[in-house]
């Protein structure tokens, strides 16, 4: 009864957002508004249908319903219930289907927004968010379906199929084989939801744009629909990435957060060029001018969102994040080129119409920074993206495949990145229209000097890492010119309206959420660099074998290896684990049991790594192997990782100044708004 019902709403959902298309396009060709008002309450339509096929899927993976093929693989009567609900976003058809799902919430949002505020719009952007949700409706319908059921055929033959072949039964299997072990974690809750948040929230942007493009508007009125659902796609697929960063780093167990792995770097891909856009859009509305560049870049962005999920669904990478060889990967690239290949005609035949009123009238000008700033992201988007199609097109020319990995990754993009925060530091001294260089230099000196403390402390006190030294010098200036600027702001308030310094500061912050909401983000992204120098720069390892009570030294840390134990759980899994002992100046300061998992239904490991973690540092101890039985001896791998916990004080400060800047700022009525 649940796979009949949740099937049939998926053909009638993918009917009613066919019919949506449709009936949009009739609407607008024959200016009949009944039309596109019914487009629009399809749309509408399409949420709460989505929703009830939702929450069958969960019934059916929280009960145990095995003779359902996706139930099957993803859920376990051994694992806890919330990761048989997590195990909704742990597959293929299922991941697809969650996609599809938020597509359908957020297009009815998008499209209520669209008819409230720009009316014209409304059809187009039911168009561009319909079809998108029947391309996906399409495959979890037809060709990878979660409702699919196991049978078993008359020869023995056991087939998955949502129809009954004829003279077979269903199969009742007693137990799944429950998500992979490396996805059972609670990182994994959080960390697939949100990059699928951020992926579906650029899909509302490009409607808006493709809306305008069609309709002949030239000015921004897209932008201003676009933009919050732009920052908000922003930050979700921010946090999305590093959630994964996190998961990396306490589930892989090889000492880092970030390995250039190829579907890693296609979802950072579009976090590049939707960073770009978030920042460029604002020029537009402030200056007039970028028009071609904010079309382009969530062009870009949507097509890339698209790529990444093809790359994952493809089976042409080879990751621990991406799913098996699959036959849909062919319909995501024909998607991706009819999207391109439309919006590029569509920026084509508005070029002219496209052109900006404004200019920029300086080479200093915070317009032109910004420039830069979009310059140096596609930089980084175009290496990231040979990084990752080089090996798969030399696999296609070549009887010898290339491979990318972290090494180039790092001398490509190292550069744009040190580039790009060296901008962002400058950015907050230029001035909108025209700024002299004289100005820019009497501005930078103060911050200047007293960013240089921290290299001249580093060269006294610690070892000659220039790199290091360099890097951290740079971060000390970005810092400086930021709270020069901002106490800058806070300072002529207090005088100005003879306020308390934290009065002032907050009625200055108050005053321009957007503004000093950027700066509180750009200080997150300083403290994420933070993290990045320590590892990239001063990270330190080693790999030992030692003997009981025997300790491993390392950066003016001790371990020292206690004892082993094995023992079996009762769903079959084989854990050993280590008590170490992790001291510091002869005092003991932290006990810890690093692991290792086996589960013999996968063969496959999870490490679990012992962690001591403080402000300054993270001591990671991973268990390598250990000789049995005795258990007389072990290997360990421990990492020295200085700074590594600002990257996630980072994150959260970034996301904290996002929500700031995303609340609109209203001035009170007879109050003066500082000078910017």
């Amino acid at each position: 009864m649940s796979a009949s019902l949740g099937l049939g709403i998926l053909v009638l959902t993918l009917i009613i957002s066919l019919y949506a298309v449709g009936a949009a396009i009739a609407g607008t060709r024959m200016h009949s508004a009944q039309l596109i008002d019914s487009a629009r309450l399809a749309t509408t339509i399409t949420f709460p249908l989505l929703t009830v096929v939702i929450l069958i899927m969960v019934y059916l993976l929280a009960t145990g319903h095995f003779e359902f093929a996706y139930v099957y693989r993803q859920a376990s009567l051994q694992m806890p219930l919330y990761l048989n609900i997590t195990a909704l976003w742990g597959g293929q058809s299922g991941s697809l289907l969650f996609w599809a799902w938020l597509l359908s919430g957020a297009s009815a949002i998008a499209v209520r927004q669209a008819w409230k505020h720009e009316k014209p719009f409304t059809p187009w952007v039911v168009v561009v968010t319909m079809f998108t949700l029947a391309f996906f409706l399409l495959i979890v319908t037809f060709v990878d379906n979660p409702f699919a059921r196991i049978w078993a055929l008359s020869d023995g033959q056991v087939v998955q199929s949502m129809i009954q072949p004829a003279g077979s039964f269903l199969i009742y299997p007693p137990n799944g084989l429950g998500l992979n072990p490396l996805l059972r974690d609670p990182g994994m809750v959080f960390h697939p939801p949100m990059l699928y948040l951020g992926f579906v929230g650029f899909v509302i942007p490009f409607s808006f744009a493709m809306a305008a493009l069609v309709t002949g508007r030239s000015d921004s009125a897209w932008l201003r629909l676009a933009s919050k659902w732009a920052l908000v796609a922003w930050v979700f697929l921010g946090i999305g990435l590093v959630l994964g960063s996190r998961w990396a780093y306490t589930v892989l167990g090889w000492g880092g957060y970030w390995g250039w792995d190829p579907v890693e770097v296609a979802a950072l891909i579009p976090w590049l060029t939707g960073t770009a856009f978030v920042h460029s859009m604002s020029i537009q509305e402030k200056r007039h001018i970028f028009k071609r560049w904010n079309i382009a870049l969530i062009v870009l962005t949507f097509c890339l969102v698209i790529f990444s999920t093809f790359l994952t669904r493809s089976g042409i990478l080879d990751s621990v994040h991406a799913f098996t060889q699959s036959s849909i990967g062919p319909m995501f690239f024909g998607f991706i080129c009819i999207v391109f290949i439309a919006s590029l005609g569509l920026i084509l035949w508005r070029w002219k119409l496209l052109e900006s009123e404004g200019k920029m009238e300086s080479f200093f000008s915070r317009e032109s920074a910004f420039l830069f700033n979009n310059l140096l992201f596609v930089l980084l988007t175009l290496i990231c993206l040979t990084g990752i199609l080089l090996p798969v097109m030399s696999d296609l020319f070549n009887s010898t495949k290339l491979t990318v990995g972290p090494a180039w990754y790092k001398q490509t993009t190292g550069p744009v990145f040190a580039a790009l925060l060296l901008l962002m530091g400058i950015v907050p001294l230029t001035a909108w229209g025209s700024t002299a260089a004289k100005s820019l230099g009497k501005k930078i000196w103060k911050p200047a000097v007293v960013s240089l403390l921290v290299p001249l402390i580093l060269i006294l006190t610690t070892a000659l890492n220039w790199a290091g030294i360099l890097a951290l010098w740079l971060l000390s200036l970005i810092t400086a010119v930021t709270l020069f600027d901002y106490g800058n702001a806070v300072f002529l308030r207090a005088r100005g309206q003879d306020e308390d310094i934290l009065v002032a500061l907050a009625k200055v912050t108050a005053r321009d959420h957007h503004r000093y909401g950027g700066y509180i983000v750009h200080i997150g992204i300083v403290m994420i660099a933070l993290g990045v120098v320590g590892i990239e720069f001063y990270q330190a390892q080693t790999q030992v074998t030692v003997g009981l009570n025997s300790s491993i030294n390392l950066e003016g840390f001790q371990v020292t290896y206690k004892n082993l134990t094995e023992s079996a759980t009762a769903d079959g899994v084989d854990i050993a684990r280590a008590d170490v002992t992790v001291s510091r100046n002869g005092k003991t300061i932290a006990a810890l049991s690093p692991r290792r998992d086996y589960y013999p239904l996968y063969q496959q490991s999870v490490t679990v790594p012992g962690v001591y973690s403080s402000l300054a540092e993270d001591l990671y101890v991973v268990l390598v192997d250990w000789q049995p039985i005795s258990a007389d001896a072990a290997t360990f791998h421990v990492y020295y990782n200085p700074l590594i916990n600002w990257f996630w004080i980072g994150s959260v400060v970034m996301v904290l100044g996002s929500i700031l800047a995303y609340i609109p700022s209203r001035p009170k009525a007879g109050e003066k708004k500082e000078e910017q």
